[in-house]
């Protein structure tokens, strides 16, 4: 089984979304394996985004993401990875395909309701930014 982070973001919270994208993810064969609400901090925040430091948009991404709580979820299946990242859509949702979490809800790049990893190396450090192993079943 491959295991893969996703991160309901400020704007989903707001929105009341969490009950819809956790519904997305499970009935589309995903199973949560942790699940927490957080508000991060700036240096979590930092810390957690840090591939994207020199990234011109950097700092907005920063400041939105600790403009509220989010939903943070270990989510496994055998193809967990691709299988998130289907369901959640382009990062642009000009671009999303129909039916995807982000061509539904999101706005816009940024403000684009979830996060997932992209790649097994990126969800073991992301899992583990946010989750010890006892947290995880």
């Amino acid at each position: 089984m491959q295991k893969t982070l996703s991160i309901i973001k400020p704007d989903g919270v707001s929105k009341k979304l969490i009950g819809e994208v956790i519904r997305r993810f499970e009935s589309n064969g995903l199973k949560i394996a942790a699940l927490k609400m957080k508000k991060l901090s700036k240096t979590e925040a930092e810390g957690f985004y840090y591939v994207h430091r020199e990234r011109p948009f950097f700092g907005e991404l920063v400041e939105f993401m600790i403009s509220g709580p989010v939903v943070l979820m270990v989510l496994e299946a055998p193809d967990a990875i691709k299988q998130n990242r289907e369901l959640m859509g382009a990062t642009d949702p000009a671009e999303a395909k129909e039916g995807t979490i982000r061509k539904q809800w999101a706005e816009n790049k940024q403000n684009n309701i979830v996060h997932g990893s992209d790649s097994e190396e990126s969800a073991s450090f992301e899992i583990g930014y946010f989750f010890s192993g006892i947290e995880i079943f």
